[in-house]
C-alpha cells in the first residue's frame, strides 16, 4: 500500500483498504506528472577544422575528441614553430593536417618581409622538400593589429608573396593568405593571375555578404574559410559575424554557402589559450553546420578541405625536421 493510501486508512479506519488505495492514485495524479529526464544532447555535427593555431597539443586532441573533430590544419600559434608543429603532426598523423608557415608576424621573417627578400621564400621551400607539410599558412600578408600582433602590410605582388604562390603551384599545395578587405583589389589581382593554385582565403577577408558572393563567383581557385565569422561577436568588429541572431545565420549567407557549397570551409581559428574559449568557438561552428543541407553540410564540413590537402605530389621525400631559416642580411 502506498504512503498517501496509509494515511487515508489512518484518517478514514472505516474505509476499506482498496478504497483508501484508489484514493492514494488519484491524489498522486493531481500533484501531476513526475519531471522528465532532460533529453540526451545530440551527438556534436563532425567537421575538418581548417584553422587552428597549436600551442597546446593535449589541450587540441582532448577538444577534438569530446567535440566529433576526427582532423584539423595546425600551424604555428605564439607559443610554437614550424618544427614543434612537424613533430606534432608526426605523433599524431591522423589526427593533424600540418601547414608551413613564414609570416610576417614573426620576429625573425619580418625583417626578410621589409626588404622583400627572398631567403625567406628560400626557408620555405626547404621546409616543403621534405614532404611533410601538406599546406603552406596562415601567411598574414596583410592583417590589422591586435594584442600582440603587430600590424602587416605587405605586398602581394612583390617578390616574396609571388614566390609563395609560386612554391605553392610547384608541390601543388593549398595556400592560406590571410589579407585583409582593404587589399581587395591586390588579393584578386592575385587570383587572378594563379588560377591553378589553389587559395585558402583565411576569414574570407572579413568581406561582407556581397562581395564575398562576387569573390566566390569570379574565382573558382577561391575557397572561402569561415573561421572567426561564426563567431557571435568578434573582439575586433561586431559586424564580421555571419550570424544574424545568436541561434541564426543571416538567410543570406545561408543561400551562398548553399549555391556554392563546394568553396566554403569552416574553422575555429582556436589558439589554445584557453578551453573555455576554444569551445565557444567549437559550438558556433556546430551551430552553423546545423543549419546547412545534408550534402553542403557534409561538403563544407569535411569533404572540400580534405579534397584540398590531398593535392600534394606522392612522390616527395620525407624530412623529419624543420631547417634553420638563413640569416638575415645587415
Amino acid at each position: 500500500m502506498g504512503a498517501t493510501a496509509r494515511r487515508l486508512t489512518g484518517v478514514a479506519p472505516h474505509l476499506p483498504a482498496a478504497l483508501a488505495f484508489a484514493l492514494g492514485v488519484l491524489a498522486g495524479c493531481a500533484a501531476g506528472p513526475a519531471a522528465e529526464a532532460p533529453a540526451p544532447r545530440p551527438p556534436p555535427l563532425p567537421f575538418v577544422d581548417a584553422h587552428v593555431h597549436l600551442n597546446d597539443v593535449a589541450l587540441q586532441l582532448d577538444l577534438m575528441a569530446a567535440n566529433g573533430i576526427p582532423q584539423a590544419v595546425v600551424f604555428w600559434g605564439r607559443h610554437g614553430d614550424n618544427a614543434s608543429v612537424l613533430a606534432a603532426a608526426r605523433a599524431h598523423p591522423d589526427r593533424f593536417i600540418p601547414f608551413a608557415s613564414v609570416s610576417p608576424e614573426r620576429r625573425e621573417y619580418r625583417d626578410l618581409w621589409a626588404r622583400e627578400d627572398v631567403r625567406v621564400v628560400e626557408y620555405l621551400d626547404a621546409l616543403l622538400s621534405g614532404g611533410g607539410f601538406k599546406g603552406i599558412g596562415e601567411i598574414s600578408v596583410v592583417h590589422f593589429p591586435s594584442p600582440g600582433f603587430p600590424e602587416a602590410q605587405f605586398r602581394l605582388d612583390g617578390p616574396v608573396m609571388t614566390g609563395i604562390v609560386e612554391l605553392a603551384r610547384r608541390y601543388r599545395l593549398p595556400v592560406l593568405i590571410h589579407c585583409e578587405i582593404t587589399r581587395l583589389r591586390e588579393m584578386e589581382a592575385l587570383l587572378a593571375a594563379n588560377r591553378d593554385v589553389a587559395v585558402i582565403w583565411a576569414h574570407g577577408g572579413y568581406t561582407p555578404y556581397f562581395l564575398a558572393r562576387r569573390l566566390v563567383e569570379r574565382h573558382p581557385n577561391l575557397t572561402y574559410e569561415l573561421s572567426a565569422r561564426t563567431w557571435r561577436r568578434h573582439p575586433r568588429s561586431p559586424d564580421y559575424t555571419i550570424f544574424m541572431t545568436d541561434d541564426a545565420l543571416w538567410p543570406e549567407w545561408r543561400q551562398l554557402i548553399e549555391d556554392h557549397a563546394t568553396r566554403f570551409v569552416v574553422g575555429t581559428d582556436a589558439a589554445n589559450r584557453s578551453r573555455e574559449s576554444d569551445q565557444a568557438r567549437i559550438d558556433s561552428v556546430h551551430a552553423l553546420l546545423a543549419q546547412l543541407s545534408g550534402p553542403t553540410r557534409q561538403a563544407v564540413a569535411r569533404d572540400n578541405l580534405l579534397q584540398l590537402v590531398r593535392q600534394e605530389s606522392e612522390d616527395r621525400g620525407q624530412r623529419t625536421e624543420a631547417p634553420t631559416i638563413p640569416a638575415a642580411a645587415h
